[in-house]
């Protein structure tokens, strides 16, 4: 059964990124710069990036529904992200992802 951004939960996208000796700055920036466009895509509820002590960069993402998520990773923006990061990151992404269990406040509309 498929349903519709209109009803279906929110869902999640959080990790860590570990930057290359030396390659911090590079990937601060072009974490940095998806933040605010990414806000702006429709169905975005929250975008957040932190740094660790440790040097790991933390992204914190909730999207209205898998619908809206998926639009934003198609989108130019994450696909050129996509292409330059590597080269500047340590291994992949720890990644993960799941659909919001607890109440959105004040709904995912």
């Amino acid at each position: 059964m498929t349903t519709t951004s209109a009803t279906s939960a929110p869902v999640s996208l959080y990790g860590f990124l570990t930057p290359k000796p030396g390659h911090a700055d590079e990937l601060r920036r072009l974490l940095l710069d998806l933040v605010e466009p990414s806000r702006g895509h429709e169905g975005s509820l929250q975008y957040h990036l932190h740094e660790q002590e440790d040097g790991r960069f933390f992204l914190y993402e909730i999207w209205r529904s898998q619908e809206d998520l998926d639009r934003h990773n198609a989108t130019p923006l994450l696909r050129a992200f996509m292409s330059e990061a590597p080269e500047h990151m340590e291994g992949a992404p720890e990644a993960y992802f799941g659909a919001m269990i607890s109440p959105y406040p004040g709904g995912a509309a």
